[in-house]
């Protein structure tokens, strides 16, 4: 499905991506580790076109993404849960996620205001209110669900569960599992190793702009020492 080769990409003068290589097959979750600024959010960027200063190939159902824009990517299939959520405070909950409806690739179950909130009640209980007026966690809940009723073939998850309290922590790794067991293909960034190891099929560790590693859950769970050296504190 996503299929990103020799990518790289420019703040700039300066190089933040060195040649990433990474895949993404249907109904898979695909992880993408690392510490901070190893080059995971600015790789999502350069998927979805917010980064401009890139090259290499980036493909998504056999089509060329890397030279298109955003909206064009977007409009595409991919759905992305951006770091920091960046829903509209101004706009209601219900707004927040009519605003983003679609449905171009004409699925026969769709993505609709009832799903979502069935997949997340507290939404529907805060639908009149606005974004503002939201936890954080209430807020991941509805970037997600926004990022959902654009019917996605692929979901991007950028920091999952940042600054998450854990029960909401715990209720957002739910959501995942659900979504995988439907046959969403998710490509999901966070640092809980344990619960990614869990959840994924296949996992990317990166490290200063290039994937240094990649294999299976049952691998990673397996090699401790690989653990410490690109993930621990």
């Amino acid at each position: 499905m996503l299929r990103v080769r020799e990518l790289t990409g420019f703040y700039g003068a300066s190089q933040a991506l060195f040649g990433m290589e990474l895949s993404v097959d249907a109904g898979e979750v695909v992880t993408l580790m690392g510490r901070n600024g190893m080059g995971k959010t600015t790789t999502v960027h350069a998927i979805m076109g917010m980064l401009s200063a890139r090259r290499g190939v980036v493909e998504f159902d056999g089509r060329r993404l890397d030279q298109l824009p955003s909206f064009r990517i977007a409009r595409l299939g991919l759905g992305l849960v951006p770091e920091g959520r960046q829903i509209f405070p101004n706009l209601s909950v219900r707004e927040n996620l009519v605003a983003a409806s679609a449905n171009r690739g004409e699925r026969r179950d769709p993505w609709t205001l009832e799903r979502v909130f069935a997949l997340f009640p507290r939404l529907a209980e805060r639908q009149k209110n606005g974004g503002n007026q939201l936890s954080g966690g209430e807020q991941q809940m509805l970037a997600i669900g926004r990022a959902l009723m654009t019917n996605p073939k692929l979901l991007i998850l950028d920091e999952a569960t940042e600054g998450l309290a854990p029960l909401i922590r715990e209720e957002i790794w739910s959501c995942l599992r659900r979504l995988k067991a439907e046959g969403q293909a998710i490509l999901v960034i966070d640092k809980n190793v344990g619960a990614l190891i869990g959840l994924a099929d296949r996992h990317h560790i990166v490290e200063k702009g290039r994937v240094v590693w990649s294999g299976t859950s049952q691998a990673l769970a397996h090699d401790s020492t690989l653990q410490h050296r690109y993930l621990g504190v």
